[in-house]
């Protein structure tokens, strides 16, 4: 086994694989990588609220490493990685137990956002016609100054968000407001590493739904981070086909992915 100690050493080993290359998180301290053969982990603590230990490679290769890293870390760091490789693995290191499937998702591409202010702006665009229900979309998507109303979202329509107000991986908040200035819909950028972006914390008020909001505010937030880092990652449950169907609109490419346990 042999220590990796930067994102170059990382990508070579790992063949540019983003969801690895984002575990890294750019050697934030705590961060630690391995290869062994033609499999390469990584250890990274508190990314997306887990200790995850990112997997790649041939199965026989991750378990070996995966014992390794144990011994060197400790156990609380969960394998994650392509979902076929994590069902195998479990076989073949001794106590660890499947815990989730669920997707990555990643682009390089930006797309184009509507109804926002240019890049880095804070203000409103120009009001939009009320749609007869009461709800007007009249301002954003853009990035907010603070956070203010959108742990009170997140409690009425997300209450499983991983992304929080407060959080200190959390950096920053975009939304689409409605004509009292109401947050309507909101995406965070958290987790980012210097070289993928990640968007979390999606969530649009219940009254709010069905209008294109979580589309427009997903659409600013991806353009934002892929010019920023060059491209952008995202995990979803699953089962949500609604929201895969509105990431691949806006670009991004599915993977199965799985976490296991100790």
């Amino acid at each position: 086994m042999q220590e990796l100690l930067t994102t170059s050493e990382l990508a070579k080993a790992c063949a540019d694989d983003p969801m690895i290359i984002w575990a890294g998180q750019g050697f934030t301290p705590g961060v630690r990588a391995w290869y062994d053969g033609d499999a390469v982990a990584v250890a990274s603590p508190e990314l997306s609220k887990r200790d995850r230990l990112a997997v790649v490679g041939p199965v026989e290769d991750v378990a070996r490493l995966v014992a390794k890293v144990y011994a060197e870390v400790g156990t609380t760091f969960r394998p994650f990685g392509e979902e076929h490789l994590i069902r195998h693995l479990v076989d073949r290191v001794p106590g660890l137990e499947f815990g989730a499937a669920f997707g990555w998702m990643d682009t390089r591409t930006a797309p184009t956002h509507q109804g926002g202010e240019p890049a880095g702006s804070h203000a409103q665009a120009a009001p939009q016609a009320d749609r007869g229900d009461g709800l007007v979309s009249a301002g954003g998507p853009a990035w907010l100054d603070g956070d203010d109303g959108v742990e009170a979202l997140l409690k009425e329509a997300a209450p499983s968000s991983y992304a929080w107000p407060g959080h200190p991986a959390v950096r920053r908040w975009a939304a689409a407001t409605g004509d009292r200035a109401e947050l309507l819909s909101v995406a965070a950028d958290a987790w980012s590493a210097p070289e993928i972006g990640f968007l979390a914390g999606v969530a649009t008020r219940p009254v709010a739904r069905g209008k294109g909001l979580a589309y427009r505010v997903c659409a600013f937030v991806t353009s934002e981070l892929v010019k920023r880092h060059g491209q952008a990652g995202l995990m979803v449950d699953g089962d949500n086909a609604a929201a895969i169907s509105v990431y691949r609109r806006l670009g991004y490419a599915y993977r199965p992915v799985a976490a296991a346990h100790m």
